[in-house]
């Protein structure tokens, strides 16, 4: 049986990433008197991490799931079939 909905499961595990690259351990590595290109480090850090989430949740989004693909692109296929709908008079 074809597993349906790994939108969910992604995002999910999108969650848990962004989790992991703002926990505390992680922010104070980037915690340094440093500057790139006369921005603080962690600035730079925090940014990019909020960034590249923000373009993951997108990618996961609007990304179609391949078993979707598959029944829009099967030929003849009646999108309203299944439904109990009376037609219309």
């Amino acid at each position: 049986m074809p597993r349906r909905g790994l939108t969910g499961e992604r995002l999910i595990g999108l969650f848990l990433f962004g989790l992991l690259l703002l926990t505390p351990p992680l922010i104070g590595a980037f915690d340094k008197a440093t500057l790139v290109g006369g921005v603080p480090s962690l600035y730079l850090y925090l940014f990019f991490s909020w960034a590249s989430l923000i373009a993951l949740t997108a990618l996961i989004v609007e990304r179609p799931d391949p078993d979707e693909e598959i029944v829009e692109s099967e030929p003849g296929a009646d999108p309203d079939q299944g439904t109990s709908r009376a037609p219309r008079a």
